[in-house]
């Protein structure tokens, strides 16, 4: 799926380049360079966030809904999200602990660094609840994680119900699941979204997820097109209710994966290999990229505090060694989801996380 590759591709590059914007101090001082280009990543970069929500869905709808099933009862569904999801997430949380250990030290206090964790702190990240119950993050983008498995248990949910009701013999071949998660869809993008008091919950973000699940199920049924002008119509409505540029990103990104895999596609390619790379390590590029960054822009402000020039270098550094450092999270991420990995590796694994919270402790 050379489009869906192309799009999570570019989502992960701007989000990371958001984050550069948005924390510093190397963004601070290297603003005056390019003030617009700052101002636009600052404010505008995390509608990235909107691409991975309709991806996600996007994504989602192969292999779930519509007779298909994964594998394995319900609960092992989750089961395997959660640890697709928490594997490389705690070891990115070990090195943010650590990078914010050393910008407390090297970094002014601005308030952007995160303070030393605490035990219930850390458990209520493990368990993906941190923002529900209003712990602080201990690194960036760490809601999205917790909302992508809010977001995976609800459409297991509606799909699950959407299979009992076809148990009736009115709904029988009728794939009542569509309905439940266009209803749930709908809700989201003409109330729930609309409250930023709900952005800590799936309800909130389940209209750019929905969009991009129905257009999942849009492509594989026998009237591809006319599906796809339904899930655009519910896009609009929903601008036409309220414009947000973040449910319009959504849209926009749900139709170009439906478009892409139209049988009477003329625009079909392939997606450099260097994008396609970046694509299947986008998750850990995101998850480690902000202690990469805190590590580098304490490094910047003890070097070069007040130079532009400088700390526009030590964002492009920054940004190189969260890629690096992303494709390195991957493959470890890969051999921890073998059927049988290595016992050391979960051993050294186990030993740095106890040296770590004993040295931030």
């Amino acid at each position: 799926m050379p489009a869906a590759d192309a799009l999570k591709g570019l989502a992960c590059i701007l989000i990371v380049w958001h984050h550069l914007a948005f924390y510093g101090p190397m963004s601070d001082v290297a603003r005056p360079l390019a003030p617009a280009l700052f101002n636009w990543l600052y404010a505008d970069g995390r509608m990235a966030v909107q691409v991975f929500l309709a991806v996600s869905g996007f994504l989602l709808a192969r292999g779930l809904g519509l007779g298909r099933w994964p594998d394995g009862v319900p609960s092992a569904w989750i089961g395997r999200r959660y640890l697709r999801l928490v594997l490389p997430y705690a070891l990115a949380l070990l090195l943010a602990i650590v990078a914010a250990a050393v910008a407390r030290a090297w970094i002014p206090d601005d308030g952007t660094v995160p303070g030393p964790p605490h035990a219930a702190q850390l458990v209520a990240h493990l368990l993906l609840l941190q923002d529900l119950l209003d712990v602080e993050a201990l690194s960036a983008g760490v809601w999205y994680v917790a909302i992508d498995f809010q977001l995976f248990v609800c459409a297991v949910g509606l799909c699950l119900a959407g299979r009992a009701l076809q148990r009736w013999p009115l709904l029988a071949g009728r794939a009542p699941e569509v309905w439940l998660v266009a209803g749930v869809a709908a809700a989201s993008l003409l109330w729930f979204n609309r409250d930023a008091r709900l952005d800590e919950t799936a309800l909130y973000f389940a209209g750019a997820h929905g969009l991009g699940l129905l257009a999942g199920w849009a492509v594989r049924s026998r009237r591809p097109g006319l599906w796809l002008a339904a899930v655009a119509l519910l896009g609009l409505a929903a601008l036409a209710l309220d414009w947000r540029g973040r449910i319009a990103v959504a849209l926009a990104t749900a139709l170009v994966l439906g478009v892409s895999l139209l049988p009477a596609a003329r625009w079909r390619w392939r997606c450099p290999s260097a994008l396609e790379r970046l694509s299947e390590a986008s998750y850990c590029v995101f998850l480690v990229h902000y202690p990469v960054c805190l590590l580098v822009s304490a490094a910047w402000s003890l070097l070069w505090p007040t130079q532009p020039l400088w700390n526009a270098v030590g964002m492009l550094l920054a940004f190189g060694l969260s890629l690096l450092a992303g494709q390195g999270l991957h493959r470890i991420e890969l051999q921890l989801q073998r059927p049988r990995a290595p016992l050391g590796l979960w051993m050294a694994l186990a030993a740095a996380g106890v040296l770590v919270l004993g040295l931030s402790a």
